[in-house]
């Protein structure tokens, strides 16, 4: 009889310290957003002798491939839209620690599309130097007139004959104001839903492809532009076309 005292007041105790903790009315997870770098249907090679041909038939190699994803938001299936806060990321081709990131504190749901602009927003280039990927020393702060560079294709091509560059061409895209602001902002849909959920990070994997730097709607020759770093004409062609040069692969739920 003792012993079944006891044991009722055990349980008692655990049922009422159960009864006492909090439930969590707003779960959150997390998103995974992976880029894999191309050239067409090629997978893109940071490497000097491996060549690429764009579609003004040049041929050329890349050595540099960086550019800012920022300003995220995913939008779930029943319109609600989650926006992520300090949403800034530089993704670098030639680092493999710079080609994914996670999107954390996302509501628990199904997510149908997402979208981001490629390049950083006018208050933060107006805001000077950052810190974290905005950190200057990452080498994508270029002046404080004109703001952070948005993306940058370094390469070599035996089509620029420019003096002086020895086959170099180098495109840092930038400009926040004005008529050549560079900001492109994109809108990816999902073929299948991101699935947010205690047993779930979902991963997105997108494809961006180098080879739209050069083509639609302006078809960009090598050896008429060799280089660029001011905001210009040039500059926004380049943004033009590479507006649509990240596309979706595919969802993995797990």
């Amino acid at each position: 009889m003792k012993k079944a005292i006891i044991l009722f007041a055990f349980v008692s105790v655990f049922y009422s310290c159960k009864k006492d903790e909090p439930v969590n009315l707003n779960p959150t997870g997390s998103v995974v957003i992976n880029f894999n770098h191309m050239a067409g249907f090629n997978a893109l090679v940071m490497d000097n002798a491996v060549n690429y041909v764009n579609a003004n038939s040049d041929t050329f190699s890349v050595q540099v491939f960086k550019y800012y994803i920022s300003n995220i938001k995913l939008t779930s299936k029943d319109g609600t839209v989650f926006s992520e806060k300090e949403s800034y990321h530089l993704i670098d081709a030639g680092n493999p620690n710079r080609t994914a990131f996670t999107v954390a504190n996302v509501p628990y749901g199904d997510y149908t599309s997402v979208s981001f602009i490629i390049g950083v927003d006018s208050a933060r280039n107006c805001s000077g130097a950052q810190t974290g990927d905005l950190d200057p020393a990452l080498g994508m702060f270029w002046m404080w007139d004109t703001g952070y560079i948005f993306a940058e294709l370094v390469g070599h091509s035996p089509q620029d004959t420019a003096a002086g560059l020895n086959h170099m061409f180098t495109y840092a895209i930038i400009g926040y104001q004005g008529q050549y602001k560079a900001m492109k902002t994109v809108t990816i849909p999902f073929y299948n839903d991101a699935k947010v959920a205690a047993t779930a990070t979902p991963t997105v994997n997108l494809k961006t492809d180098v080879l739209e730097w050069f083509k639609t709607p302006h078809t960009i020759s090598i050896a008429a532009v060799p280089f660029t770093d001011v905001p210009n004409q040039v500059t926004l062609n380049f943004a033009d076309n590479y507006a649509d040069m990240i596309t979706l692969q595919n969802i993995r739920n797990q």
